[in-house]
């Protein structure tokens, strides 16, 4: 069985988004694009909640997004290769190939998409992955850290969490940009 990757874009002070929602300053260059999705190869699902498969559909829905160059052609054809869960009450329904919609996330949703998953599974997105590392039910922490410090927003980690980390990779790329790999270290 897979383990569940989380793997999120980080600022060195620790936020996925700013204060007014923007991610700009996260967008990778064609070597880190190529590293991340290369990481992907072992992942067959994707855990989403609803703004994050907003936003990551259109890797499906955008055919000018594949475009964009040859790093981000070959991230589209492997995220559209993945089956997608995605977690909303609000959501009447998904518009992507291979996407299932489910009410509720809860520590058996995780296992059941684990189970049925022939590789890992990531949880994308900080709302949902807060819900995901408070259940327990995240083994890998990946972090892209950002050169940069945005003083606020939305936060990586929930307050009040606590989990013993053993790192397992750390790559650098020209950019500035950090990758980290944690494995969650469990009692």
């Amino acid at each position: 069985m897979g383990k569940v990757i989380y793997s999120v874009a980080s600022s060195l002070d620790g936020y996925n988004t700013d204060t007014q929602g923007n991610f700009s300053w996260a967008v990778p260059d064609e070597a880190v694009v190529a590293a991340l999705t290369a990481d992907l190869a072992s992942v067959s699902t994707y855990l989403y909640g609803r703004r994050m498969y907003e936003t990551m559909a259109i890797w499906e829905t955008d055919p000018a997004a594949a475009t964009w160059s040859p790093e981000s052609a070959h991230f589209a054809d492997t995220w559209k290769r993945a089956k997608k869960v995605v977690f909303s009450s609000s959501l009447a329904q998904t518009w992507t190939e291979r996407t299932r919609l489910e009410r509720a996330f809860t520590a058996e949703a995780v296992a059941r998409a684990k189970s049925e998953a022939p590789g890992d599974v990531t949880v994308e997105g900080p709302t949902l992955a807060r819900s995901a590392l408070l259940l327990g039910v995240v083994d890998v922490v990946e972090l892209l850290l950002c050169p940069v410090i945005v003083g606020g927003g939305t936060a990586v980690f929930p307050d009040g969490l606590s989990l013993d980390l053993r790192l397992v990779r750390e790559r650098r790329f020209d950019n500035g940009m950090v990758q980290i790999t944690y494995d969650v270290v469990r009692p």
